[in-house]
């Protein structure tokens, strides 16, 4: 494992988890009366059903809703980011769904994990990532963020972890409703409204949000209306319903900038006609019934898209298709007694059916089948010390065709390809408070049908890439704090990447991620809190003839922390900052070039006060007015700048 900057590590630790022995004691002295304040217990979804607490997901990072709300995020990419400590690269098209990137994968992140909302997968057979900004913030109950190598349970590119949204379950005889203005500099405002009702055995919700920004840059325009809503049976036996998610987006696309320009204005745009929309619809039935000791579930959903863009320029073109997908994920769950010790087994088969259909030069034809089963059984054989162990196998069969009329770059292939996925997991907590655990497993992802149009060889995609995966981790948790610290290390065969000097997507020779992660959570007291992440990864070759040179768009160290004031008047605060280590360009495998991304360090802050049912809140981004940028290319070009300083009022009535 790698060897960590002392004075790094030693003010990641402070900055974490400051005066960690005071501040306990401190807490130790409210909690009798302050009960209502201490952390959150962490009730979250194990092996995709709602988890015995004594069966939670190992190392788990969890984002509640009140969180959520406390921060003022207004939609859930933000919030992973901002609270989930989750690094994001600035999006090329306005959009606000940022590329998060787990574990260090750099341009191809947003293909190394997985999204998960309610059991059905959004990551999908497209170089592009999992759009968020559809998902109504006000329905979420909790955000998981498990870091590591997850495909037993989660398939195709779950290397550097999962992110499972999970919404509101609903409440007998229960309502709410909540309506959301709110209006910025660089011509942003959003208006939403959102409500729902629970009679003794039914349930609905509905979600209508538009939003729109110039955002920073010139030609940079997003508009985005949508709507959100669906309807649900339960009963203590379980639940059947339905949701329907739809998004319109409109985006200008300003380009990307050389340094100089970037210097010179970071706001400007050379690509000033450059446009694109996309129209997203997703429909989903799932259902979930207990009988005795068995769990059965079932999610089929059905996702539609429409994608068109248009460049102008030297080489005008356009693009335009249309995907649709179809996913149906049964599965079973038995939870019971084996000679007296806890068992959970968990069993299940995932069918998928992407299709693409293009109407211009620019996009090709393509399909994809896969299925996949998969077993994973955990026992826990210590009840005092809450010992665990766990272990699973998935295979998944791939059948990808391609047929690309216009000659572009692999004009059809068609083939077959099968990937295992294996994990061994294990918790102990030898002492109060304390848990110890590892994991070790191999993961998988398959190139899209994108990188399978242009490689080296045309019409022969790409190799399946592999990881061989290995954490180790410590966490220490009371009522009043938590501290996580993990080190990892993935070993990748085949990685697949771009390669800039061939023009062309390639498996790589084999590389490695290796680092170090600490999650730290402080109740100081009644009305402070306290939260902070930190990450080191050591990326690079370990063969071939860039043996040992960095890996591209990969900051080193990253760093961010929270402190949020809660008090009984009414009035909250919420102060955050991230610094990001510098990184390499993305074309820089050789690790010629003589520059770097400069490293960079924003402070966001939100306050908030409430009046009766109305919150009124003023919010500001970026408030060192910071120029930088998280997305570049090439050596000292193809930069796209991030947002500059902004700040937001906003309005939230609650009835």
């Amino acid at each position: 494992m790698p060897a960590f900057p002392p004075r790094r590590l030693a003010a990641a630790v402070a900055l974490c988890f400051t005066s960690l022995t005071p501040f306990a004691a401190l807490a130790q002295e409210v909690a009798g009366a302050q009960m209502a304040q201490v952390l959150a217990p962490v009730v979250v979804t194990g092996a995709r059903f709602d988890a015995d607490p004594a069966l939670a997901p190992i190392g788990a990072i969890v984002i509640h809703a009140e969180d959520i709300q406390r921060s003022g995020v207004s939609d859930v990419n933000a919030a992973i980011r901002k609270i989930g400590g989750v690094y994001g690269r600035q999006s090329l098209d306005g959009s606000p769904d940022f590329s998060l990137d787990l574990r260090g994968f750099g341009s191809n992140s947003s293909q190394n994990m997985v999204i998960v909302l309610d059991g059905v997968r959004l990551s999908e057979n497209e170089l592009s990532n999992a759009i968020l900004s559809t998902i109504p913030i006000d329905s979420i109950e909790r955000i998981e963020i498990t870091r590591g190598g997850a495909s037993v349970l989660y398939g195709d590119g779950a290397t550097g972890g999962v992110i499972n949204i999970i919404t509101r379950r609903p409440v007998k005889f229960s309502r709410r409703g909540s309506m959301f203005v709110e209006g910025g500099q660089f011509g942003a405002g959003e208006l939403r409204l959102s409500g729902t009702h629970a009679w003794e055995g039914f349930a609905a919700d509905a979600t209508l949000d538009t939003q729109r920004t110039d955002n920073y840059r010139h030609n940079n325009e997003f508009k985005q209306t949508q709507f959100a809503g669906g309807a649900q049976w339960f009963s203590d036996a379980g639940r059947v319903g339905f949701r329907y998610e739809g998004a319109r987006q409109d985006m200008g696309l300003p380009g990307s900038l050389t340094a100089t320009q970037f210097a010179r204005d970071p706001r400007q745009t050379l690509t000033p006609d450059d446009a694109a929309s996309l129209d997203s619809d997703r429909l989903t039935v799932f259902g979930q019934r207990h009988i005795g000791a068995y769990d059965l579930a079932a999610d089929l959903s059905y996702r539609k898209k429409h994608s068109k863009a248009s460049y102008f320029g030297d080489y005008p073109f356009a693009m335009d298709y249309d995907s649709k997908q179809t996913q149906f994920s049964p599965r079973v769950r038995h939870l019971g007694d084996v000679a007296g010790l806890l068992n959970e087994t968990v069993a299940g088969v995932d069918l998928m059916y992407w299709t693409r259909v293009a109407t211009s030069s620019y996009a090709a034809d393509a399909n994809q089948h896969s299925k996949a089963i998969y077993l994973r059984d955990e026992l826990r054989f210590d009840a005092t010390h809450q010992g665990r162990v766990s272990a699973g196998v998935r295979r998944e069969l791939f059948d990808k065709n391609f047929n690309d009329k216009f000659g572009g770059g692999s004009t059809a292939y068609s083939a077959v390809q099968a990937v295992n996925a294996w994990e061994l997991q294990a918790s102990y907590m030898p002492l109060a408070h304390t848990t110890v655990y590892g994991k070790a497993g191999q993961s998988y992802r398959l190139a899209t049908s994108d990188e399978n149009a242009y490689t080296l060889t045309s019409n022969q995609p790409l190799a399946p890439q592999q990881s061989h995966d290995l954490e180790l981790g410590a966490s220490y948790a009371t009522a009043l704090q938590k501290i996580t610290a993990r080190i990892f290390r993935h070993e990748l065969s085949n990685e697949i990447f771009y390669n800039p000097v061939a023009f062309a997507n390639v498996n790589l020779a084999p590389t490695r991620r290796e680092g170090f992660e600490l999650d730290g959570e402080q109740r100081i007291n009644a009305d402070w809190s306290l939260t902070g992440h930190y990450q080191h990864v050591d990326a690079r070759f370990t063969e071939g003839s860039n043996n040992g040179k960095q890996m591209v768009l990969v900051p080193k160290n990253t760093l961010s922390a929270r402190v949020s004031w809660t008090p009984a008047s009414g009035a909250t605060a919420d102060l955050g900052a991230q610094w990001v280590d510098s990184q390499r360009f993305g074309n820089d495998f050789t690790n010629q070039c003589s520059a770097r991304i400069p490293s960079y360090t924003t402070v966001d802050a939100r306050y908030a006060r409430t009046y009766g049912q109305w919150e009124v809140a003023l919010q500001g981004l970026n408030l060192t007015d910071k120029h930088y940028y998280s997305q570049a290319f090439g050596c000292n070009s193809g930069i796209y700048p991030a947002d500059g300083r902004q700040f937001k009022l906003s309005a939230r009535y609650t009835f």
